[in-house]
């Protein structure tokens, strides 16, 4: 039997503190081994304790969560689960500590939630199981568009899905997209506020634009739509001409937005006429999604494990057989870009 996962719990406020112990300590598998109030004394816990993850506050005295983030990366890179508010400048700054390297994010909770802290145990445990890699952040260099022909026929909409480890991933696929990339669509487990914040986050740093998708917006060369967090799931359908649909549905496999809902819609409405990937996340939300895109016709892409932060979704997906191809993280935006292409006809 694994031995449980050792936290040390980071927050200035002794009352956040005391909820996050309390919340983790239901967990058998996970156990909390020390607490601190700032930089200084979590240095001091770090050095003392080894703990396997730390749970860190982005606000706090003296130094914030952001540098002090980057100095455990520099000097001792672990597991790092940031706490932050639901504000736009607590989803800034944490899609900052997820680029510089921190493992997950969880939302401090609102009055009213049934579930504070939502998944953070499990994040917790899959940050200890996992073999955390630190990546600088990726520096981008917008593209040149390819030739408009390229994706007007051909296998038109890119669908794509991820979770834990998701914000550097996504960073390095879209970063090879051209100005006039095929219509995309994404799913990716994030708070709700913290999705508009990484929207626009993306489409400062890519060469396409990048929006939150929204409920009727039409599917369009060179733009990509990344789901609301919150309390609807993004599908694609067809009234006048392909576009997004905001749906409210109970969550799939746990998650609203679910990466199931919307590679299920893509299959239904696009068929072999997309490209389906899978990216790294906790769980199988988009496995069986996936498949049934495969079964349809389109092709599909998993990243495989050495370059995932959790190698869950894209395992379960290539252990059903939804992947055709499983390829390192580097690799995949240039292979959406091949199977997008325009082809002659009757030639795959």
């Amino acid at each position: 039997m694994a031995a449980p996962a050792r936290v040390l719990v980071v927050d200035d406020s002794p009352t956040m503190r005391g909820l996050i112990t309390a919340v983790l300590s239901q967990d058998p598998d996970v156990s909390v081994i020390g607490q601190a109030g700032d930089a200084m004394e979590a240095r001091a816990a770090i050095k003392q304790l080894n703990p396997d993850v730390v749970t860190l506050d982005i606000e706090m005295p003296n130094m914030n969560g952001l540098e002090f983030l980057e100095k455990i990366m520099k000097l001792r890179p672990m597991p790092v689960i940031m706490v932050s508010t639901m504000t736009h400048r607590g989803a800034e700054a944490t899609l900052a500590a997820l680029e510089i390297g921190a493992f997950d994010c969880v939302a401090k909770p609102q009055p009213g939630d049934a579930r504070p802290f939502g998944e953070l145990a499990e994040k917790v445990k899959a940050a200890a199981r996992s073999q955390h890699r630190h990546h600088a952040a990726p520096q981008i260099q917008p593209v040149a568009a390819a030739p408009a022909a390229d994706f007007r026929v051909g296998r038109k909409i890119v669908a794509i899905g991820s979770s834990t480890g998701g914000v550097e991933a996504l960073i390095a696929v879209l970063q090879k997209f051209p100005r006039n990339c095929p219509p995309t669509v994404i799913t990716q487990h994030m708070p709700p506020t913290f999705t508009k914040s990484f929207a626009e986050r993306l489409n400062r740093l890519c060469a396409p634009v990048v929006e939150e998708a929204t409920d009727g917006a039409r599917l369009e060369i060179g733009k990509i739509y990344l789901a609301p967090g919150g309390e609807r799931h993004l599908q694609v359908s067809n009234a006048s001409a392909p576009c997004c649909r905001l749906v409210e549905r109970p969550p799939v496999n746990g998650h609203r937005p679910s990466v199931d809902v919307l590679f299920d819609s893509v299959a239904e409405l696009a068929g072999r006429n997309a490209v389906g990937v899978i990216l790294t996340g906790m769980g199988r939300d988009g496995a069986s999604g996936l498949l049934k895109m495969r079964h349809a016709g389109a092709r599909t892409i998993g990243q495989n494990e050495k370059t995932c932060v959790v190698y869950g979704m894209p395992r379960v997906a290539h252990e059903l057989g939804a992947v055709e191809h499983q390829l390192p993280l580097a690799s995949i935006g240039e292979e959406i870009l091949k199977l997008t292409a325009a082809r002659k006809e009757g030639i795959e």
